[in-house]
């Protein structure tokens, strides 16, 4: 029932003669936008992205490497607001859209371009979830959930101008009723986390706008230049939250009575960044193939994320669209993926050899057909024979795309899932891959155990540290906390009781990062 409502959703239908949607992909530096829409509203809208990470990056002084094709942010626009809580899950009642950072696979999943016009917040929640993305890869330093938060406040309340610039800093006008009708959360508590920890939440607080708040006021005060800066640095020397906090901005009590009259004005100070000081470049836009349009439910459901029943239903769905276009080698790619995720690793492939000898520039095909492999090694009478082959399709991925970081991933996992140490050369593959996918918190935890093995603590810490303080880490976030307090007691120490250190803390992958009105 949820596929088919997926399709009716997406406007599409599992057969040739109706597939009538015109798909679009929109390519540019850093984003991969799909809409079903005009190609003049998805252009302005992949223009826009890319005019707001050209902002951040000069504001920020942060230019980041240009990822490779594969690990650019792809960002599906789906009919409504009611198909992003159905793509999201349990929990969806207030999701206006959601994001989950992936080493060559991360995702935006928002309303479409009309829906992000007439209702601003989707662009918001894209804009906040991209501003995350942008800061860890710019920055190793771990910052305080108040700076996370309220640097992606303070960004993604951005107005893009007619004339290619951005107003940038804008007051949060999607934050004013928490700011002036929910429990306040006072300056002490946004820079101690044990003293908000403490607190009693039963009901929705003012963390995100008061936030915001700080962070605005700390940029544009002159009375307080110089003191955030200050801040990070005595972050970064080792001072604790409160501490740094108390040395740069003094009183806590002094600094809320100066935020509650910041607030108070009827005016406020924003950037108005020209169109000629942002660096955009060139934006692609492409037809999808029949066939391709035909899949996309089955596409965006997959990169998603299924259960085990709903794999079974997307499957389904896949095999009948690939009955009617067995040419089109990205439909069999995501054939491929399909069969994958149901378990039925012979069969992926198959779907994936036979998109490749079509089209060997499918990507997606390379990976679902080394997965597949990888899966299967363990059950093969000649485990070396077994790694050797399913490391094929990524040694053939990785002369494609230097830079996808789930070859260098998948090199390393050959040596581990052998129960082999891993080469120096594996383990420089798997630090390459954390610094072109440094917001995937799983695999800074695979790098950071790696490096702990290998004797090289203070490498480990550094990768840890941006995990243990991320505020949606949530069990990776708990398991990093409790490898940097070990590392502590113990600096030496290699690794031995690792299993019996974590306990059950790091379970979870990669999970959705939502926005909803409330937080994102």
């Amino acid at each position: 029932m949820r596929l088919i409502l997926l399709s009716i959703l997406f406007g599409l239908s599992c057969f040739a003669g109706s597939a009538r949607a015109e798909w679009l992909q929109a390519s540019s530096d850093h984003f991969v936008v799909y809409a079903n829409d005009g190609e003049r509203d998805l252009r302005r809208y992949s223009e826009r992205l890319e005019r707001y990470h050209s902002a951040m990056a000069l504001i920020t002084q942060r230019n980041t490497e240009k990822p490779s094709p594969s690990n650019r942010v792809t960002v599906y626009l789906v009919r409504s607001e009611r198909a992003v809580q159905d793509l999201y899950g349990k929990g969806s009642k207030y999701i206006g859209g959601f994001y989950i950072p992936r080493a060559g696979g991360s995702l935006a999943i928002v309303p479409q371009i009309q829906s992000s016009i007439q209702d601003p917040f989707s662009m918001v929640a894209l804009l906040h979830e991209y501003a995350h993305h942008f800061i860890i890869s710019a920055s190793a330093l771990a910052m305080p959930r108040w700076v996370s938060e309220g640097s992606a406040e303070f960004f993604s309340s951005s107005t893009f101008q007619t004339d290619g610039g951005i107003l940038l800093g804008r007051a949060a006008q999607h934050r004013a009723a928490e700011l002036f009708l929910a429990n306040d959360v006072k300056a002490e508590e946004l820079l101690d986390p044990a003293v908000y920890n403490k607190k009693s939440r039963r009901n929705y607080d003012a963390f995100y706008g008061k936030s915001w708040l700080l962070f605005h006021y700390l940029t544009f005060e002159k009375a307080r230049r110089g003191q955030f800066k200050a801040y990070l640095e005595l972050l970064q020397k080792g001072s604790g939250q409160r501490e740094a906090a108390q040395a740069a901005f003094g009183d806590f009590g002094v600094l809320d009575k100066d935020l509650d009259r910041y607030l108070a004005q009827r005016k406020i100070m924003a950037l108005n960044l020209p169109a000629n000081m942002l660096q955009v470049g060139p934006v692609e836009v492409r037809r999808l193939s029949v066939g391709e349009a035909a899949m996309m439910s089955v596409v965006v459901h997959s990169r998603r994320g299924v259960d085990d029943e709903e794999a079974k239903a997307v499957l389904r769905e896949a095999r009948d669209i690939a009955k009617h276009f067995p040419n089109d080698a990205a439909v069999l790619s995501a054939l491929a993926e399909s069969e994958y995720d149901a378990g039925n690793d012979k069969e992926a492939i198959a779907a994936a050899d036979a998109a490749l000898a079509i089209d060997p520039a499918q990507v997606n095909a390379y990976l679902q057909k080394g997965y597949a492999l990888f899966r299967m090694a363990p059950d093969e009478k000649n485990s070396d024979q077994a790694y050797k082959r399913a490391r094929q399709p990524f040694i053939a991925l990785n002369r494609r795309e230097n830079d996808h970081p789930i070859p260098l991933i998948y090199f390393y996992r050959s040596f581990v899932d052998q129960g082999l140490p891993p080469s120096q050369l594996a383990i420089d593959g798997l630090d390459r891959a954390v610094a072109v996918a440094p917001f995937d918190l799983g695999l800074r935890m695979t790098l950071a155990t790696a490096l702990i093995q290998g004797g090289r603590q203070a490498d480990a810490k550094r990768i840890l540290q941006p995990v243990a303080f991320n505020p949606h880490g949530g069990d990776l976030a708990d398991a990093a906390r409790k490898l940097l307090a070990r590392l502590d007691s113990d600096p030496q120490w290699k690794g031995a009781d690792m299993a019996a250190v974590l306990g059950t803390a790091g379970a979870a992958g990669s999970e959705p990062k939502a926005c909803s009105a409330g937080a994102c």
